[in-house]
């Protein structure tokens, strides 16, 4: 049974057991004691047998079904003992209702099911919990591919039929239908949604491309390499989904405390009852005693703890845009004391800034900006857009321009004012037939800074260059300055927001002190539950009944719940 089908499974369990229970709750002598009612009528109790068996059996079922599983692994954990517990319950209250002295507490048997089918169905929900960010990925996909056929002709096809070795037509501004290599054409392609690099990457013949990717510029002819799940974000998207599957070292460690938990059960009710039958006590109140130890130590809040604290912390990072890929990874975060950042993305914007404008012909600063803006407005480039961005800041009227034409792998030229103006990187004075050596000193004083240059030139004259660099985000000196706070050395090595770091350092430790505090509750309180369920205090008087152990272990439960809801309040 995979993860969608164990979830579903465990919600429809829960919802039909919680319907049943209701009804197991009105007709339980505790339960009508408690709110100053009685509703007595022939054959009740086995009215209450029938539905308490029901839910026992039904709801039941997924932890009788893990015994199972756990006793052919030899690793007896929460199933079993979540199993013996109901069973024990089970098995007492139904010999009450057939003549046994005694009370029965089919209530908390049915309560009890209900919140472990309820835990595990969160802890499902947690461990799909990526599935959205999933869905996000694939959507990076176009719907349809432009097929070149043997003829030459052009035919639209879903991209779902298309097989290795077929050349498909990219065309500007669209998406690459699948990976592949470049056969034809030259282009600069985005890839920032998959690699999280911002500078759009060349792309010309026998070159690789990514399916999903944005073709820039000029247009390509791909010959498709691989398709399906052999391709590259498939790929991507299964890495995704094997890591979210994964135990987290808190899960493993809620397991071991199951085990251990369940040993400390079954040792705890042998010895109470060796002790009481040693003791020569009425055998129902043997029994009541046992009952209870198995109860109290039912792991109610154990089974919440960890499942729990994941899926709010899941919320809570997706609420922040982060996705857990890899649970122990993600709990190992707690412990960091260094974070080497990469630069582009992740301290800066992923956006093109100018930062240089220099004059070397016939033009001041504001009219190289100026005239260089005007051509770069046909292009979608986003280098293009830096410039853009530049001269709206200064408020500028561009001027009108004829002939626009982009020059694949090398700029874009067009007629502005009368003149012929090219602009782009170094090759673009291939086609203009300058040399570059009497501004080489300045353009590599530009480059050496980690700068994108772009040259603006005439027929017969470089007019000047402009610089630009990747923004630095406002928002770096707050990631730095919340990194010193947790003590943690940052190293520049010059994708993503670079709070998401320190958030993801921030969640790990939330994860990590939560979990453990559930933990410490959810095993602990049993040092002092069991002795008393167990009647150690029972000479002066003080004897715990199955129900209020019942109540004492639906508390421990509410209290985890309640201390897992706290992260929600919690500002990363």
């Amino acid at each position: 049974m995979n993860h969608t089908d164990m979830l579903r499974d465990f919600k429809i369990r829960f919802w039909v057991s919680l319907g049943v229970t209701i009804p197991i709750l009105v007709l339980s002598p505790l339960i009508q004691s408690f709110f100053g009612f009685s509703l007595e009528f022939p054959g009740e109790k086995y009215i209450l047998f029938g539905l308490s068996s029901f839910v026992f059996f039904y709801g039941g079922w997924p932890f009788f079904r893990g015994v199972s599983h756990e006793f052919t692994k030899k690793q007896p954990g929460m199933m079993t003992l979540i199993a013996l517990a109901i069973t024990v319950a089970y098995t007492y209250s139904s010999l009450v209702v057939f003549g046994l002295e005694g009370e029965v507490f089919f209530w908390e048997l049915a309560t009890l099911i209900d919140i472990m089918l309820l835990g595990h169905w969160i802890e499902m929900r947690s461990v799909m919990g990526a599935s959205h960010a999933l869905e996000e990925l694939s959507k990076l996909m176009p719907a349809e591919a432009h097929i070149i056929v043997r003829d030459g002709s052009i035919k639209d096809v879903k991209i779902e039929e298309l097989k290795k070795g077929d050349r498909v037509l990219v065309r500007p501004g669209e998406k690459i239908p699948a990976d592949g290599k470049v056969i034809e054409g030259e282009s600069e392609v985005n890839e920032s949604m998959i690699t999280g690099e911002s500078k759009p990457v060349d792309k010309k013949k026998d070159d690789k491309v990514i399916g999903g990717s944005i073709n820039s510029a000029g247009s390509l002819t791909v010959e498709v390499t691989r398709v399906g799940e052999e391709s590259y974000l498939s790929q991507v998207v299964e890495l995704v989904k094997k890591a979210s599957e994964s135990k987290s070292r808190a899960q493993d460690l809620a397991n071991k405390a199951a085990f251990w938990l369940t040993i400390t059960a079954l040792v705890a009710g042998v010895i109470t009852l060796v002790s009481w039958l040693l003791y020569n006590a009425k055998f129902d109140f043997i029994l009541e005693r046992v009952v209870t130890v198995m109860v109290i130590t039912c792991p109610h809040a154990l089974g919440l703890a960890v499942p729990l604290v994941i899926a709010m912390i899941t919320t809570l990072s997706a609420k922040n845009g982060i996705l857990i890929r890899n649970r122990t990874s993600f709990e190992s975060g707690r412990r960091l004391h260094t974070v080497v950042f990469d630069k582009t993305g992740t301290l800066t914007k992923g956006e093109f800034g100018v930062t240089d404008i220099v004059p070397l012909g016939d033009w001041n600063e504001e009219e190289l900006l100026r005239r260089t803006a005007s051509l770069e407005a046909h292009s979608e480039h986003t280098i293009a857009q830096g410039i853009i961005k530049k001269a709206r800041e200064k408020n500028m009227e561009l001027y009108m321009t004829e002939n626009f034409e982009a020059i694949p792998g090398k700029g874009a030229k067009a007629k502005i004012e009368g003149n012929e103006l090219y602009i782009g990187n170094r090759r673009i004075l291939e086609i203009v037939g300058i040399t570059q050596d009497e501004v080489e000193k300045r353009i590599d004083e530009i480059a050496s800074q980690g700068k994108t240059i772009v040259l603006v030139t005439t027929k017969d004259k470089i007019q000047g260059i402009i610089g630009l660099a990747d923004i630095i985000r406002d928002e770096s000196r707050e990631a730095i300055e919340r990194l010193k706070k947790f003590h943690i050395a940052d190293v520049v090595l010059v994708n993503n927001d670079p709070r998401t770091v320190v958030d993801v350092i921030s969640l790990s430790r939330i994860t990590y002190r939560k979990t453990a505090q559930n933990l410490a509750w959810a095993t602990g309180y049993n040092i002092f539950a069991i002795p008393l369920a167990a009647g150690v205090l029972s000479n002066y008087g003080i004897i715990l009944p199955p129900a209020v152990g019942a109540i004492i272990m639906s508390v421990s439960t509410i209290i985890v719940a309640l201390n897992a809801r706290l992260i929600s309040y919690k500002k990363v």
